[in-house]
């Protein structure tokens, strides 16, 4: 193994570990899979050399590497297996706080080796997540966008028990894996990429569920407005550059009473009832019946010519 290479552990191999798993394996890294469910951990293994190999035709890795990261890739049979070795243990477990605490109290004596445990999490913090650790400096939430393969960012959280030099050793892991990390300065529920997401799905949740407009209409709408210009410089920063010279002082000055009319009328409920889960899903599944695997794959090119488009830009 190179030095460039670090030997990850992948503990729980849903949605999220398998996309993690992709990202390592498309690397060249050595990774162990590991879930209770050992049937899970073994279908797993086809999935992600899949996602990794996808990888290869979308341009974000290459063929050597990824066939490099197949060969290595391992099933453990059981927890310490998985963990003896990596230097990196990735928790992705589902969303339960006594079911990662008692993982984490697994991986601790089962990990002797490993420089940093990270833990999944969309909401859940790494003070909570670490709290029958012993050894908490090298516990810290690193929270993936999905799908984890494919898009960059990466949520790092440490608690007031992590280790500071870990926070920046695991960022460099995430940089040599092609990956953007942000530090939460401190923890907030549901992250704050999660809360960012949350608030714009409710208004566009209540803009379809009142007739507003139809699912695919809003989904155009959003990706082909505010996402694709947030895409090039977030919110903030698109905002200061609207008005020009004048930047985000001049804007409020011209466009804060519209912003606040829309504020006023924008939705307000946190809990979306039996019913209306009902017909948000019913009109979800109407707009793209049986089309997901082709929508997903185009969803995939979108992502990876995106991206490509944006590291160009970056180094002209």
């Amino acid at each position: 193994m190179s030095e460039a290479q670090v030997k990850v552990g992948i503990v729980g191999v849903g949605e999220v570990g398998r996309g993690w798993a992709a990202l390592c394996v498309a690397a060249g890294w050595p990774v162990t899979l590991f879930d209770s469910d050992g049937v899970a951990s073994n279908q797993a293994t086809e999935d992600v050399a899949h996602r990794a190999r996808n990888l290869v035709e979308l341009g974000r890795a290459t063929d050597e590497s990824v066939e490099k990261g197949v060969r290595n890739m391992e099933v453990a049979g059981s927890l310490l297996q998985a963990c003896r070795e990596a230097q990196w243990i990735i928790e992705s477990v589902g969303e339960d706080l006594q079911l990662k605490q008692k993982t984490f109290e697994l991986i601790e004596s089962a990990s002797v080796r490993a420089r940093a445990v990270t833990s999944s999490s969309s909401e859940l913090s790494p003070t909570d997540i670490a709290a029958r650790c012993k050894n908490k400096a090298r516990v810290l939430v690193a929270h993936p966008m999905n799908p984890p393969e494919l898009i960059p960012l990466v949520e790092l959280v440490p608690s007031p028990a992590t280790d500071a030099a870990l926070v920046e050793l695991v960022r460099g892991w995430l940089h040599a894996l092609g990956r953007i990390a942000i530090v939460i300065k401190k923890p907030v529920p549901g992250g704050v990429v999660n809360r960012i997401a949350a608030a714009v799905w409710r208004e566009c949740i209540d803009l379809v569920l009142n007739d507003i407009i139809d699912v695919d209409d809003l989904d155009r709408a959003v990706s082909l407005g505010p996402a694709l210009g947030w895409a090039a410089a977030g919110p903030h920063l698109s905002y200061h550059l609207a008005a020009g010279d004048r930047g985000v002082r001049g804007f409020l000055q011209g466009l804060l009473t519209t912003f606040e009319n829309s504020w006023e009328s924008l939705a307000t409920w946190s809990k979306l009832e039996p019913e209306e889960q009902k017909k948000i899903v019913a009109r979800i599944e109407k707009a793209y019946a049986d089309n997901v695997d082709v929508i997903r794959s185009a969803r995939d090119r979108r992502l990876a010519a995106i991206l490509r488009g944006l590291e160009s830009a970056r180094r002209e």
